[in-house]
């Protein structure tokens, strides 16, 4: 089984409601995100899939969360903007992206700071 990454970055604020601690008060990171996909089979020029293309569907998603204050954004009016739920909303938009695609979205990886991070897969 084949895997590739493509990781790139945004900027954005958030607070998380009801909790107890600095977090529930506003404030920001500079967010990575991995998009890791699998595949048995390579294409005829030997790839899972062309970097290039997964870069700019990865870009088009970020581009919903980049320099926005997450909270007012309509994912997020009833969840709070986690690490956990940041995952799982760009391994949707993703997964639209890759309709028809023979590649397996393996799992989206969200991290909030150098050494902690969130990540979401489907059964």
């Amino acid at each position: 089984m084949y895997e590739v990454c493509v990781s790139m970055n945004f900027s954005a604020a958030h607070n998380l409601r009801g909790y107890q601690g600095k977090c529930e008060a506003l404030h920001g990171h500079n967010w990575k995100v991995e998009v890791i996909l699998r595949s048995a089979l390579l294409d005829k020029i030997g790839m899972v899939e062309d970097f290039t293309l997964i870069k700019s569907k990865l870009k088009e998603v970020l581009a919903l969360f980049d320099h926005k204050y997450l909270n007012t954004l309509s994912y997020f009016k009833k969840k709070n903007p986690t690490s956990e739920n940041i995952a799982k909303i760009i391994y949707g938009k993703m997964k639209e992206r890759m309709n028809g695609s023979s590649v397996l979205l393996e799992a989206v990886k969200v991290w909030e700071t150098e050494t902690t991070f969130a990540s979401y897969r489907e059964p």
